[in-house]
């Protein structure tokens, strides 16, 4: 087997993670680490001497300067070449131009305003500025956090993303050499930190997101703890900018929505309205090669300037286009996320990335991945819709519209461009189907008049909770029942408990052949008593010419005989049985029944991904007649119906 070559002072095989730089003279490379060589240095270096050469041949030449315009500042000065974005001349010139007031478009709001129900009924359309974090819920490090004490937090061998404003150029560096170099005198260059995501470390204990950004996020809504995809963490970014720091023309990666509190210092925001005119021509601009020599403010109806100051939080909505500039040294903290509200949008800012083929370390990680999550959960919010008979807001019908055509084209790129991003666990066509299926139906409600309807976000999530608990019992059921089995005391209960339902809504003719026929089919023992017992009650209570209100007392009378009955079949369950029934409810005689009515939310917010919901049946209070122990699974559910039959015998006509 070969050796690898050996490299450097260290004496090392190459790895493709260090930057490294070859010396002019013995040919041979070096760690920019062991050397002493910054990666951003390295441009300005013209003829590189490694330390062993450098004693023979002199010190390493660098670059001359010949103008300040231009990313490549070795070119003449002949006045032939446009300025370039974030040199020193685009910077003056920048801050010498006039543009209409970030006012015009700004929504100055209060923290506390600032609501998910508040954007879903108004629309997240505007960037909104809030001037006190605490009524956002937004909770960061004081004012007087110092760049030192981000080092301090997350460590100061930590390698992070560095950008050079005068080349619009990206390199890498240990946060102390960024830290060495944020307090010298002089400072050489301008250098840009705006990518440090700081999630995975001890900083992040000291940053509480705002309110609205966690309850919107898709990842924190839907991402499953158990996925085989890493969960994104673009939440919690330091930008450490020094004065003149620029960024030139962008929209955040996957159309995300942006918060940004300044912590000290000063930013300035140029803001362009994501049209389909604006769209189109900043796609133009990113794709053309001379991009750093057009001004794109210029190529727009408006570009609005928004000055962002100490204390300020700005929030920037899906899609919109803006540059940054640093008007003084200033630390800024910010983060991304995904919602409902704008789910066309985003997924057209994806597939813009895609067309300018940008590079995937500029992209929301796994966007496709959170987009096949998103589409399983927002199915099940359209079938409860659907259930409620009332329908949910037009963002989010157009949304997942918009979602059923970007998931159709990713599973035909499948075929020529495999690199599938579909968890495993989902059913990619089956899912498009179930998708398009609801919103024909949601469409034919729609033409019918019906309307959404009012709810509040606690009922619906717990609505949603149960239905989905329901569904998915139902599903097992069926995968289940191709192996025959015999019936327990809890299915003859069951199916005893549906016969009185239907006793309530037929004759006694009907009712006679009805109960014969079906019970006949049961075979066991504890079948054939249990039949015996509650149906020769019920026939006798039938037949006899009692009025209404004595009948309602006999119903109840033998149905809470067949209840003990059952109670008594089923073995180590009845301390948790009589928690239970304590929740059901007959109304007294002549007390009107509470009617169950359920609605359907305005405000859709997302419900929580499976891994992530309370237990659908929490364990009751410990006490004497529970002894904190959780009731058998279905006997609640059982024990409800036979107090639904009493209520529906207050205001069901039945035969006698």
């Amino acid at each position: 087997m070969a050796t690898a070559q050996l490299y450097c002072v260290c004496r090392q095989p190459y790895d493709v993670s260090r930057f490294m730089i070859e010396c002019d003279i013995c040919k041979d490379w070096f760690h920019g680490s062991c050397v002493e060589v910054e990666e951003h240095h390295a441009v300005d270096i013209d003829v590189y001497h490694c330390p062993n050469c450098d004693a023979h041949h002199g010190p390493s030449l660098m670059k001359k300067r010949r103008n300040w315009h231009r990313h490549d500042y070795t070119e003449p000065d002949d006045g032939s070449k446009p300025v370039q974005a974030g040199t020193s001349v685009f910077v003056r010139e920048l801050q010498a131009r006039t543009f209409p007031s970030g006012d015009e478009i700004l929504q100055q709001m209060h923290g506390s305003q600032v609501t998910q129900r508040y954007l879903e009924r108004h629309g997240f359309r505007y960037p909104i500025a809030v001037h006190k974090m605490e009524e956002l819920g937004l909770r960061l490090p004081p004012p007087d956090f110092s760049v030192k004490d981000v080092e301090r937090y997350v460590g100061g061998d930590k390698v992070i993303d560095v950008i050079d404003v005068a080349r619009q150029a990206d390199s890498k560096m240990k946060l102390s050499a960024f830290v060495k170099y944020y307090y010298s005198p002089q400072r050489p260059k301008v250098l840009n930190v705006i990518s440090l995501e700081f999630s995975d470390t001890k900083m992040s204990e000291l940053v509480v997101v705002p309110d609205i950004a966690q309850k919107m996020s898709w990842v924190e809504n839907y991402w499953p703890d158990d996925s085989y995809f890493p969960k994104p963490f673009v939440q919690k970014y330091c930008l450490m900018g020094v004065k003149d720091s620029y960024t030139d023309f962008h929209i955040d990666f996957g159309g995300t929505s942006v918060w940004y509190h300044v912590l000290w210092g000063e930013k300035v925001f140029y803001l362009i309205k994501p049209t389909p005119a604006n769209l189109a021509l900043y796609e133009e601009w990113s794709s053309s090669p001379n991009q750093s020599e057009v001004f794109f403010g210029e190529k727009v109806d408006k570009c609005y300037k928004c000055v962002v100051r100490q204390g300020t939080t700005l929030l920037i909505p899906t899609g919109w286009i803006h540059a940054v500039l640093t008007s003084q040294d200033c630390m800024a903290f910010g983060g991304n996320f995904l919602h409902n509200l704008n789910i066309g949008m985003q997924l057209r800012c994806y597939e813009m990335e895609r067309r300018l083929k940008t590079p995937d370390l500029f992209k929301f990680p796994y966007f496709e991945a959170i987009c096949w999550y998103v589409a399983k959960n927002l199915l099940e919010t359209l079938k409860e819709s659907r259930e409620d008979n009332c329908l949910p807001p037009e963002y989010l019908i157009k949304g997942v519209k918009a979602l059923i055509t970007a998931l159709r084209n990713w599973l035909k790129r499948e075929v020529t461009e495999p690199a599938s991003e579909v968890p495993d666990h989902i059913r990619p066509s089956h899912l498009i189907k179930m998708l398009t299926k609801e919103i024909q139906y949601l469409e034919l409600m729609k033409s019918q008049g019906i309307s959404a309807c009012p709810s509040t976000r606690s009922a619906h999530e717990r609505r949603s909770h149960a239905r989905r608990t329901a569904r998915r019992l139902r599903d097992q059921d069926h995968h289940h029942s191709h192996s025959p089995k015999a019936p327990s005391n809890l299915d003859i209960f069951e199916q005893h408990t549906q016969e009185v339902l239907k006793r309530l809504e037929m004759g006694p003719n009907e009712e006679d052949a009805s109960l014969n026929l079906k019970f006949n089919k049961v075979s066991t023992a504890s079948a054939a008593v249990a039949e015996r017992s509650l149906d020769n009650d019920l026939r006798l209570g039938f037949r006899e010419r009692d009025s209404e209100g004595e009948h309602h007392a006999k119903l109840k009378h033998r149905i809470q005989e067949h209840k003990n009955f059952m109670d008594s079949q089923g073995s180590g369950s009845n301390s948790s049985s009589e928690a239970w029934s304590s929740h059901t409810h007959s109304p007294a005689h002549g007390e009107s029944p509470t009617l169950g009515y359920q609605y359907c939310e305005t405000s859709l917010s997302p419900p929580l991904h499976p891994s992530k919901r309370p237990a659908s049946n929490p364990p009751p209070i410990s006490n004497q007649a529970t002894k904190g122990k959780r009731p058998k699974k279905g006997m609640a559910t059982a024990k409800q119906r036979l107090g639904k039959i009493l209520k529906l015998s207050r205001h069901k006509p039945f035969f006698v």
